[in-house]
C-alpha cells in the first residue's frame, strides 16, 4: 500500500515518461505534487524505489524507471500538474490526517479468562513508512498477561526493518494504546500526520529519532511536532505456516 503523495508521485513519473519518454525533473514534481521543497521528493522517491515501484538508474541524471504500478491504478486517472487524484479507496484515500482511531474500551470479564479478544485495526510498516492504520477488521485472541492495564489494539507488520528486534514481516504485534513513550521503547509513530511505521523510538536533543533494528535501514530524525505517539508494543504473535 502506497501513501497518497507516493501515488500521486508515481502516477506523475509514469504519465510523463508515457508522454515524452523522459522522466519529469525534481522541480516539476514538487510542483506537481505542490510541496514546498525538493527534499519531499527526495523521501517519496526513497520510499518507491525501497518498496520496488520505481528503480534509479545509475550514471545517468534524471534517470528513473517505472517498474510497476499500483493495484488499483486505472488509465482514467490521468495525473497532471498540480494534480490530486483519489487513488486510494476509502478512508485512507481522504485528505483529513491518517490518525489512528483508539479502539472502543472493551468490557472486562468477570468470569476467570485465559484470552481476551483484541481488534486488528490494519497493517504497519517495519521498513518504509505507509499509511498503515485502517479499519477494525477482526479480532485477534491474545493471552490475557500479555496485556496488562489500558486499551490496546494490533497491527499485522509489513517489511524487515525490527528483524534484530524479532519482529519479522508477518508478525501480529500487540499495541498498548498511548502517546507517551520512553527513550528505547519500540512505537507506533505517525510522522506528517500521514505515515505511520513501528520503529524504535529515540531522543536527540529536541528532536525525535526512529531507529530501525536493521543495519541496513538508517535512523530518521524528525522535529518533535512531525511525530505522534499512538501506542508502544506490548507483544507479538507469530504464525508458523
Amino acid at each position: 500500500m502506497l501513501t497518497r503523495k507516493q501515488q500521486e508521485l508515481l502516477l506523475f513519473i509514469h504519465e510523463r515518461m508515457k508522454e515524452s519518454g523522459v522522466p519529469p525533473s525534481f522541480d516539476e514534481m514538487k510542483d506537481a505534487l505542490d510541496l514546498a521543497s525538493k527534499s519531499g521528493i527526495h523521501r517519496l522517491i526513497t520510499a518507491l524505489e525501497e518498496r520496488g515501484f520505481i528503480r534509479r538508474l545509475p550514471n545517468r541524471a534524471r534517470a528513473l524507471e517505472v517498474i510497476k504500478l499500483p493495484e488499483a491504478y486505472s488509465p482514467s486517472l490521468q495525473p497532471r500538474r498540480g494534480f490530486s487524484p483519489s487513488v486510494i479507496e476509502g478512508s485512507l484515500g481522504k485528505p483529513q490526517p491518517a490518525q489512528v482511531t483508539p479502539p472502543p474500551a472493551r468490557p472486562v470479564r468477570s468470569e476467570p479468562s485465559s484470552a481476551v479478544p483484541v481488534p486488528l485495526m490494519g497493517r504497519i510498516a517495519a521498513g518504509v513508512p505507509i499509511s498503515a492504520i485502517q479499519n477494525n477488521t477482526h479480532d485477534v485472541i491474545v493471552p490475557a498477561e500479555m496485556l496488562g492495564s489500558g486499551e490496546h489494539y494490533a497491527l499485522e507488520v509489513k517489511g524487515d526493518s525490527m528483524i534484530d528486534a524479532g519482529i519479522l514481516d508477518g508478525d501480529t504485534v500487540i499495541i498498548r494504546n498511548t502517546t507517551t513513550a520512553s527513550p528505547g521503547e519500540i512505537v507506533v509513530a505517525l510522522v506528517d500526520d500521514e505515515e505511520a511505521t513501528l520503529k524504535r523510538f529515540r531522543r536527540k536533543g529536541a528532536s525525535i529519532a526512529l531507529e530501525a533494528a536493521n543495519p541496513a535501514y538508517e535512523t530518521r530524525i524528525f522535529s518533535a511536532d512531525r511525530v505522534k505517539v499512538q501506542g508502544k508494543l506490548v507483544g507479538l504473535i507469530r504464525r508458523y505456516h
